[in-house]
């Protein structure tokens, strides 16, 4: 790896001051950038920058800067969490541009996904839909069987947790050309549906979250590949595969 070095940016982000205001892009000029810095420490420095001239600082979305929560949700010169692939915005570090690179920042854009404040989305619609079903009812009360003991297939098992390491970012909207949700609520059906503890509420749960996801707004999927390709936990689109089978199961039952 190069050694770390400062460069020169500008930057055009979004700004909108509430979700009825028309919003518009905003030019920054930030200096001194260094390149060992990540997209949203660079975003920090801007802030400092705006706050000392008197400037409204930019709203935006972070939490644990681990690539964990699956907050820090921005589009990045036309691409969902930016240049690389397999990370969230907050791993994307500065050595991905040059000196005197022009860097586009934008919200999500998606009908079910209005707009908060600047760069800042209400993502809310995925907490409904996983409501809608992403539960499994375990018998708390007498001789309850241990998790740990239930046999699963191995290959199950990875599959399961592979679907289940979805962080819920919203990459997979922002980026299909329908603002579809369909690899989000694929692999929540999926965490599910693969193991044995999640049978007994495996009809309703995917009538009841795709039912949810429709009336969320969200668009329909037309297999374009898109959502896995910029998912940054590389969520397959097995997993859509596999929600319609179990939604073909449950339509019929």
């Amino acid at each position: 790896m190069s050694a770390a070095k400062n460069i020169n940016i500008t930057l055009k982000i979004w700004r909108q001051k509430n979700s009825k205001a028309k919003g518009n892009l905003e030019t920054y000029k930030l200096n001194d950038v260094s390149t060992a810095s990540s997209f949203l420490e660079m975003l920090d420095q801007l802030n400092e920058q705006l706050i000392n001239d008197n400037i409204e600082p930019i709203a935006f979305d972070h939490d644990c800067r681990e690539g964990i929560c699956g907050m820090c949700s921005l589009y990045i010169n036309g691409r969902a969490h930016g240049p690389d692939t397999g990370i969230t915005t907050c791993q994307l570090h500065m050595r991905m541009f040059k000196d005197g690179d022009t860097i586009y920042v934008e919200p999500w854009r998606s009908r079910a996904f209005p707009v908060i404040k600047d760069l800042v989305v209400d993502r809310s619609a995925f907490d409904r839909i996983q409501q809608a079903g992403g539960f499994v009812s375990v018998n708390t009360s007498g001789n309850t069987i241990d998790a740990n003991s239930i046999p699963v297939p191995k290959d199950d098992a990875d599959k399961a947790f592979m679907a289940a390491a979805c962080i819920g970012c919203g990459a997979c909207v922002a980026t299909c050309k329908n603002g579809s949700a369909m690899l989000f609520v694929g692999a929540k059906v999926s965490q599910y549906a693969l193991l044995p503890q999640g049978k007994v509420e495996a009809t309703n749960r995917v009538l009841n979250m795709v039912r949810q996801m429709d009336e969320e707004g969200f668009g329909n999927c037309t297999n374009t590949g898109a959502c896995e390709v910029e998912c940054p936990k590389g969520i397959s689109l097995e997993n859509i595969a596999r929600m319609n089978r179990e939604f073909l199961k449950a339509s019929v039952k």
